[in-house]
């Protein structure tokens, strides 16, 4: 989870040594400073986030990148430099002279003058705690009911006998576990296996994959909860392209032509947002004529999700407040009628479609208590309706699928090319 939730704090400034004063420097994005004619020496300043640190005996080397571009510029200080909080992942703002490099890996390099530090990032404690979340479990944090049910084979088989006394299963996600740990540590996350027996062999599932989910306590609002998922995704996707650029661009020139420049179009964008009910309205409006018809209260398909993200221009966008009948208990009720909403979350990606899902849970012990009435799960999830009435506080998550997140950035159009060992209906090799 480097670099996310990063603390801004106070704003320090940094000098590599005295200079004099000068006209003001031309403010220009890692772009631009990469492709400038003019390498005579010309003042300019550049804002961004450190993506790598290196220091020398005499020279202090940095990479800098602001999202406008899949290639960092590279900075050049003294070495006399405190250097200590000029870590992965802090905002700075560098003003210098833009030179020509020496280096045959670049063009040109910026000789800093004075380097400011906006907000600090200690990529050893981003603040999240990491969980390791059961892989056999004995509930349904999706509500969807396509689980892989557990049973001993051979000689450990008991008839009428469950070998945990309750139906067990693979999980297919750690979100109920999180929340439980959330009350104790505010931040938590998982990674690992989840497992979905959905009946697909679309281009885009798998019967066994992998997720990042996340917890956080004291989250009030959806704008706070997206604000991590843009966060992490473009944190994590500067993070691959600073450390893994020959793989990367080996997938973009053979697989993917283009990719390169989608991907740098997402990341130096702000994502969109939309509610639910203005994605059914863009869909209905629609010249494309769809397989499945949008209608209000239904979920979106695969085709209706790839045509919003073109739609809004093919940057990410946040599809918001989705209606109360297709979400899980645990999402927090909206109390909006007459089309009554609840605060659920998808970030749709070019390409592939939905890749977070999320939301705020539900914290109210009585919204909580009706909502599983209804639906015959208070016996169930009683324990889970316990943490409400125990100090219980506002608090959301998400999970991001692990194989879509390198669909999306790669270019790749089949999910079962980015794992070694594919799982899906009528196949399970090895």
């Amino acid at each position: 989870m480097l670099g996310v939730r990063c603390l801004l704090r106070s704003v320090r400034f940094c000098s590599s040594a005295p200079f004099p004063r000068h006209k003001p420097s031309a403010k220009l994005s890692v772009r631009d400073a990469l492709g400038a004619q003019n390498t005579s020496g010309e003042r300019i300043k550049v804002q961004g986030w450190i993506r790598s640190v290196r220091s020398q005996k005499e020279v202090l080397f940095l990479h800098v990148n602001d999202g406008s571009s899949l290639e960092s510029l590279q900075i050049v200080a003294d070495s006399s430099l405190d250097s200590r909080e000029l870590t992965f992942g802090s905002s700075v703002e560098i003003q210098g002279q833009l030179v020509k490099s020496p280096s045959k890996r670049q063009n040109v390099e910026l000789k800093a003058e004075k380097i400011k530090i906006i907000g600090n990032c200690d990529a050893k404690d981003s603040g999240f705690v990491h969980i390791h979340t059961p892989i056999i479990t004995s509930n349904d944090s999706e509500g969807a009911g396509e689980l892989f049910q557990l049973e001993p084979s051979g000689k450990l088989k008991v008839p009428e006998e469950n070998f945990f006394n309750v139906p067990a299963f693979l999980t297919v996600s750690g979100q109920l576990h999180l929340e439980v740990m959330s009350g104790a540590f505010t931040q938590v996350f998982t990674f690992g296996p989840t497992f979905r027996a959905e009946n697909s062999q679309s281009r885009r599932h798998l019967a066994e994959f992998y997720m990042v989910e996340a917890e956080i306590s004291f989250v009030n609002s959806l704008q706070d909860l997206m604000q991590v998922i843009e966060e992490l995704f473009k944190a994590t996707a500067m993070m691959v392209l600073s450390n893994c650029p020959e793989d990367v661009e080996l997938c973009h020139k053979f697989i993917a032509p283009g990719q390169k420049d989608r991907l740098e179009h997402m990341l130096k964008n702000n994502f969109l947002i939309i509610s639910y009910t203005e994605a059914v309205e863009i869909l209905k409006q629609a010249s494309q004529n769809f397989t499945f018809t949008p209608e209000w209260g239904v979920n979106l398909q695969t085709e209706h999700e790839k045509y919003l993200v073109k739609h809004c221009g093919n940057i990410p966008v946040f599809i918001i407040n989705y209606p109360l009948a297709i979400k899980p208990f645990y999402m927090r009720d909206n109390e909006d009628g007459p089309q009554h909403t609840v605060a659920a979350v998808d970030l749709l990606v070019p390409g592939v479609g939905e890749l977070f899902g999320g939301g705020l849970r539900e914290e109210r012990y009585h919204f909580l208590e009706e909502r599983l009435a209804r639906s015959g799960l208070t016996e169930v999830y009683q324990w889970y309706l316990d943490l409400r009435r125990f100090g219980s506080v506002p608090h959301g998550g998400f999970g991001m699928g692990f194989e879509r997140y390198l669909q999306c950035i790669l270019g790749v159009d089949n999910i079962k090319d980015v794992i070694p060992f594919p799982r899906f209906p009528h196949s399970c090799l090895l």
